[in-house]
């Protein structure tokens, strides 16, 4: 065997790289076994932030030495091999920079029609289109206004020196196209800035091309509101000046006088106005008495002298002794629609706005009203900008607070503001909310400032990151959230391995059983090739995820399919008694093109999912081309060598590829497969028109992933039926929109579904649909709601995991889909006609894989009216795909038999011809298929709810991709064009004879 020592060698040292990551790997799993044994109780309650605390106090320190060299233990988390999210828990989050609102800031806020109105049909245009923001903006415009001219929208004093009242629209849309794209680049910076600041291990945040979207995933993650605000918000800290009570008050006693004359009006005419839209407070709850009589508040009346008449808004304020005007925190919806509506704005002076306060009291929920004083340019003159650190420090009052330092510019700012403003107070506030706003005592001369309010120490350390870190230039929105807890991890953990360990166990002996030492030789490369998946995938800082596990289960049943080619045609060899060692260099020479032709055309739809799948379907593809290129290396390299020193002996050496047992199984068959190809065709054509009529009539259950929505995995303390909680939701919470319940994983949890508020994507919106639920499944059960808990007990439910995909990230995710499925068919469609040189052997393989699809879709389908009903998702199409890939893989076998035996023997017996050659590979057609087909039922069996759809269509996609490769790839390329195929093989024939008597010719003449 040639270079049979570089093999050696490159083994040698992959064995060692692999060894050496997965080494650090199980010594990092133990530091986080001893973090975990310290902070769980007597009780068995784990702390998790002593757990976080224990891995904080060693993340510098030394904790590993190999060779002399010291390793921290962050250094070992950078080089470990990670898990995803679905396996230890955790949060993922897709967020997207909204371009509406850099576009309106580079234009100062213009109100013109035309602007807003383009702006809005953008953003209507964006949920179906691939194409920029600003692209989509400037053809809404033109839309909109043909002859308008964008300079004298963005012709302003930010953007002076770049654009004029002259620039064309074309310039302006190249710098709006530059500015939103620096802006979702400084975005995306500061979001990894804080991410990297929020204390998590082993973060993972992305760009996603050109979407302006910010993918995120934070392993761990146990507190998932906190990290919705830490990411959502932008951080613009401002400073302002605080109108007090008496300077204020001509303003409300305008406010008071224009809301008595609404409900006066509202009265006379009986009809629903502004009035009657806050619900007013009774007499009995709201009147002075009531107000003087509640500790420290005092009355508005008498405080601020307004009028003996006081309308709703003011009977629902309360003043406590500071003069901070108070409103209860459940009217302040009522509070916000009556600032906001134009006949209170036509009486609030410009200078003047109503900012809240971040938090409300705790004793009283009262929350405060501040009123701020805004300069003529209508900006804070300091702002966030100037701040230069940020930390976490203790007030007067021991309370957790942040301290600031200004750059040299802010500190004299602060000096001026704070010396004109002694004995008045000063507002600081982030994001419109006032987090402090203390008394001027004395003028701050060295740019240190404080911000003192209700934190938790949690809350300070949040706000001093985001502090550093800087504000976002634009809003960001979550349009795709999934929470997966703990628990769930370690289940996922636990299927995932038994997967693993079942499928190769029943593997092996398999392979022992029918091959005897082959099947030796085959399961060594078998165990090398598992070992080398998992040490690259540490090698590369790649996660594995539940759908990686899935991969690799795949890949053992998969990698069997090159020795069983190779053993297939060694067994071949020896019944045509050509000797031993003849036989193994044949057998592998052989089978050597087939094995490049199946695994390229795999490759080529993993690399398909890689660059357009996302999330769980990304980790796949991993997995899936790691495993492909593992599995030839070790398939047809390491396995050569073994049987090499095996066979040192020659043609007398012992090494046997056929058991007594399985002695000429599958050999010397003469089935007339082509005879039947019609009455193939004609079932395939039934079950796929059923189908299509099912799926034309009920549809198929679409999961969040394409139709978007909010899922929750929700766990009862005892048993629950499914049908029984849908119809009780169905009639209830969610009696107006799509609700989907069904068993995951164990009769006591829930998969819950609904499409309640799926075009409201706010963390608001997600709040009421969280609360619609539980109070939902409150009403259905008799129980009570525990957030968090992972001990529940009787009379308790809680939710493990949630999941939220947004209406336009659903149609990205559908739409990226289909174009990985297209771009996948063209693929193979041309690699084949580059193999095979005939278009017959293109379109007859492209024909079976459709076939293939519509058959696993019709299978969906039917088994939905029968009651057993798997989602269509991302990691459906993952295993559509994948399944094309092993159709392909099957079907290139039997072209290449045709091939081969198209040029020995010509076109005579086109039809005989076509049989032998499917005949002859039936064996490793059956076996491969076999081996593949009892992981996947383990997969099936064994995998978790999660890989259920997935298992169940790679189920259907073998037994489907065997029988299209006998029963509609091979037929369609004969009745495609006989005679075509026929001259043009009888040409290779002569070409292939002329080529091997050219070169007996020549060695005879040597």
């Amino acid at each position: 065997m040639k270079n049979k020592n570089t093999i050696v060698f490159l083994t040698l040292v992959i064995t060692v790289l692999c060894l050496y990551y997965l080494s650090i790997t199980f010594f990092s799993r133990g530091i986080q076994q001893d973090a975990l044994d310290f902070a769980t109780d007597d009780a068995g309650i784990v702390d998790q932030p002593k757990k976080q605390a224990y891995l904080d106090s060693i993340w510098k320190e030394p904790v590993l030495e190999i060779l002399g060299a010291s390793f921290t233990y962050e250094e070992i988390k950078k080089t470990e091999l990670n898990l995803g999210l679905d396996l230890q828990g955790g949060m993922h989050v897709t967020l997207e920079v909204s371009p509406v609102e850099i576009i309106k800031g580079l234009s100062s806020q213009s109100q013109d029609p035309d602007f807003l109105a383009a702006l809005d049909r953008a953003d209507e245009l964006q949920k179906d289109s691939q194409e920029s923001f600003a692209r989509l903006f400037e053809s809404a415009y033109n839309e909109i206004s043909p002859t308008g001219k964008l300079s004298r929208i963005f012709a302003n004093a930010a953007n002076k020196g770049r654009i004029s009242f002259e620039s064309s629209n074309s310039d302006v849309m190249d710098i709006i196209e530059t500015e939103v794209d620096n802006a979702i680049d400084r975005a995306f910076q500061i979001l990894r800035t804080r991410v990297d600041r929020f204390g998590t291990s082993q973060p993972n945040i992305q760009r996603l091309g050109s979407s302006g979207r910010i993918q995120i995933e934070l392993p761990g993650v146990d507190n998932p509101q906190r990290v919705r605000k830490l990411l959502q918000g932008v951080a613009k800290l401002e400073f302002w000046e605080v109108w007090n009570i008496n300077e204020i008050q001509p303003t409300l006693i305008a406010m008071n006088s224009k809301l008595l004359a609404i409900e006066k009006a509202a009265a006379e005419k009986s009809t629903t106005s502004l009035s009657t839209e806050l619900n007013a407070s009774t007499n009995e709850a709201n009147d002075l008495a009531n107000q003087i009589a509640a500790g420290d508040t005092t009355s508005t009346a008498d405080s601020l002298d307004v009028t003996a008449n006081t309308s709703t808004f003011f009977s629902l304020m309360k003043q406590d002794a500071y003069g901070n005007m108070l409103f209860a925190l459940r009217d302040t919806g009522k509070i916000n629609r009556v600032l906001k509506s134009t006949e209170i704005q036509q009486v609030i002076p410009r200078d003047t706005r109503f900012l809240w306060d971040v938090k409300s009291v705790a004793e009283t929920e009262d929350l405060a009203l501040y009123a701020v004083k805004i300069p003529r340019s209508g900006e804070s003159s300091l702002t966030g900008e100037v701040i230069t650190d940020a930390r976490l420090s203790i007030d007067e009052r021991g309370k957790p607070a942040v301290s600031m330092q200004m750059s040299a510019i802010g500190a004299k700012q602060w000096k001026k503001m704070t010396g004109d403003n002694v004995g008045r107070r000063l507002a600081a506030t982030l994001d419109n909310y006032v987090y402090t706003a203390p008394t001027v005592q004395v003028e701050i001369a060295n740019g240190n400032t404080q911000i003192s309010g209700n934190f938790t120490n949690e809350e300070a350390i949040d706000l001093s990151n985001i502090l550093k870190a800087g504000s976002l230039p634009a809003p960001t929105r979550i349009v795709e959230e999934a929470v997966v807890g703990p628990t769930l991890g370690t289940e996922a953990q636990a299927q995932g391995i038994k997967s693993i360990l079942i499928g190769l166990a029943i593997v092996v002996i398999f392979m022992v059983f029918y091959y005897s030492k082959g099947g030796l030789v085959a399961n060594v490369a078998l165990l090398f090739n598992v070992f080398f998946i998992l040490g690259i995938l540490a090698n590369l800082g790649a996660a594995l995820t539940l759908p990686g596990i899935a991969g690799i289960v795949l890949t053992i049943g998969m990698s069997i399919d090159a020795n069983v080619l190779i053993f297939e045609r060694i067994r071949e060899e020896l019944r045509n008694d050509v000797p031993l060692l003849q036989a193994i260099s044949s057998g592998y020479k052989k089978a050597y093109s087939s094995i490049i032709d199946a695994n390229v055309t795999t490759f080529l739809t993993g690399v398909i999912l890689y660059l357009l799948g996302q999330g769980p379907v990304k980790g796949f593809a991993v997995t899936l081309m790691i495993g492909i290129i593992c599995s030839f290396f070790s398939a047809v390299f390491i396995t050569r060598v073994i049987v090499t020193w095996m066979s040192k002996k020659g043609n007398d050496s012992k090494i046997s590829f056929e058991t007594p047992f399985t002695k000429g199984w599958l050999t010397n068959l003469n089935i007339d497969f082509l005879g039947k190809r019609r009455m193939a065709y004609l079932t395939s054509g039934i079950i796929i028109a059923v189908g299509i009529a099912v799926m034309a009539t009920n549809g198929l259950k679409l999961g969040v992933d394409f139709k978007g929505g909010r899922s929750y995995i929700v766990q009862f303390d005892e048993t629950m039926v499914a049908s029984d909680i849908k119809t009780s939701l169905s009639n209830g919470v969610f009696s107006e929109a799509g609700v989907e319940v069904k068993t995951y994983n164990s009769n006591n949890v829930l998969k819950i579904t609904t499409s309640y508020m799926v075009e409201d994507e706010s963390q608001e919106a997600d709040e009421v649909v969280k609360k619609a639920l539980t109070d939902g499944l409150a009403t259905a059960t008799g129980k009570d709601f525990i957030d968090g808990t992972t001990d529940l007990q009787a009379g308790q439910f809680t939710i493990n995991g949630s999941a939220k995909v947004g209406a336009t990230i659903a149609d990205d995710i559908k739409n990226s889909s289909l174009k990985s499925f297209g771009l996948s068919i063209v693929a193979i469609f041309f690699y084949i006609l580059i193999r095979f040189r005939r278009w017959q052997f293109s379109l007859g393989a492209i024909v079976a894989l459709v076939h293939d699809a519509l058959i696993v879709l019709s299978a969906f389908a039917i088994a939905g009216l029968l009651g057993i009903s798997f989602e269509i998702d991302q990691v459906f199409i993952g295993a559509l795909l994948t399944i094309m890939g092993y159709s392909i893989n099957d079907t290139v076998v039997v072209f290449d038999r045709i091939r081969e035996n198209l040029q020995l023997k010509g076109s005579r017996d086109l039809v005989g011809t076509f049989n032998t050659s499917i005949n002859s590979t039936i064996s490793r057609t059956l076996i491969t298929s076999m081996t593949t087909l009892i992981v996947v039922v383990i997969l099936f069996l064994f995998g978790g709810e999660v890989l259920r759809g997935f298992s169940f269509a790679f189920l259907i996609g073998i037994l489907i991709g065997t029988y299209s490769s006998v029963f509609v790839a091979t037929p369609i390329v004969v009745d495609l064009t006989k005679k075509t195929l026929g001259a043009a093989a009888d040409k290779e024939r002569d070409a292939a004879r002329a080529k091997a008597s050219a070169k007996a010719a020549a060695s005879a003449n040597q």
